[in-house]
């Protein structure tokens, strides 16, 4: 037989793609420069030295762990710096040096490593880290400032490249502390005002306290078009996670129509929907687990933000939702094809 007709058999699946998993982290790398360069101007060059700071050690943490165990290096997949620019993008500005460090270790070493590596976590690394760091550094994660004052003129080089926060924000008293619009959010809910002066101009030019790489929607938006176009994530998952989010702040705020777009734009529910719920090893396989899976994390999240002691909720839900996943997988698991389901066995009547 010659060469032209020879077959190969193998086992499914039999559909090719010119996708591999070094060129899909490669573009959730460059849709998350996006918030990377958004977060840069707003706070200065100490927001850009912490994501890559998160990303030198996620990628040395893999590195470590492949030689400790004597197994191939695994870095060249590019996912470890995926993992470690989310977790830099989720700190605050004002974050000490060591809280990247320690947050990329963790979600690479602790929850990606130790269960197998890449598509064998139970949870995002990410999300899982940036829980542990809330948990652990309350008061440093959730420590925010006002972003530069470009349109008042009073940025300066000086400012821009400054290192203040390098080792502790509560050491230095040059600094300006701002709210994140959630805590005034959730203030006007509790006090029953059944309106909000968020300026949502601010929310999408990112004009407002948070962490780096959430405050910007714009930014993020940029990322998932990009993403979506490319069909490098389910754009199905964030489309539900979203509405389920405006669904539930319908129900859970007095006149939840005026909370719904402040709600969505700001904190991390736009970058969590985008880049930590589409994460392709902890989330759904199927179309009615998606479903569940997204409106799930919704309901969570705005139990959180309404009803919590926490302004933000997006990680927890992420985190919980992960853990269900297998649960949900089992109980949406699609019959095989040509599957019939056997007769009833009638009473009183022997086989």
């Amino acid at each position: 037989m010659s060469e032209s007709k020879r077959f190969i058999v193998s086992s499914s699946p039999h559909v090719g793609s010119t996708l591999f998993t070094q060129r899909i982290m490669i573009h959730v790398c460059i849709a998350l420069t996006f918030c990377m360069i958004a977060g840069t101007v707003l706070y200065g060059f100490y927001s850009l030295f912490l994501v890559l700071l998160a990303v030198l050690s996620a990628v040395g943490a893999e590195a470590l762990y492949c030689v400790i165990r004597k197994k191939p290096l695994t870095i060249w997949d590019a996912s470890a710096i995926v993992t470690g620019m989310i977790v830099g993008l989720n700190l605050p500005p004002t974050a000490p040096f060591y809280l990247p460090i320690v947050g990329s270790v963790f979600a690479i070493m602790l929850v990606k490593m130790l269960f197998g590596g890449l598509g064998k976590n139970f949870a995002n690394p990410a999300a899982t880290a940036r829980v542990f760091l809330l948990l652990a550094w309350t008061t440093k994660m959730t420590a925010f400032i006002n972003p530069l004052d470009y349109a008042g003129g009073n940025v300066s080089a000086g400012d821009f490249f400054s290192f203040r926060f390098i080792v502790d924000f509560a050491n230095k008293a040059n600094y300006v502390t701002g709210a994140t619009p959630l805590a005034g959010i959730k203030a006007d809910a509790i006090a029953g005002l059944g309106s909000t002066e968020v300026n949502l101009l601010d929310l999408l030019l990112g004009n407002v306290g948070g962490s780096i790489g959430e405050v910007c929607a714009i930014a993020i938006i940029l990322g998932a078009i990009y993403l979506i176009v490319l069909k490098i994530i389910d754009w199905k998952i964030p489309a539900v996670y979203l509405t389920s989010c405006a669904l539930f702040t319908l129900i859970f705020y007095k006149n939840g129509w005026n909370y719904i777009l402040p709600n969505l734009l700001s904190g991390g529910i736009l970058f969590g929907a985008v880049f930590m719920l589409t994460d392709y090893a902890s989330s759904p396989n199927t179309r009615w687990g998606v479903i569940i899976y997204s409106a799930g994390a919704g309901l969570i999240t705005m139990l959180i933000r309404r009803f919590g002691g926490m302004n933000e909720g997006v990680s927890f839900a992420i985190l919980l939702m992960n853990l269900l996943v297998p649960l949900i997988d089992k109980a949406c698991r699609p019959k095989p094809f040509g599957y019939k389901k056997p007769p009833k066995k009638k009473k009183g009547v022997e086989a």
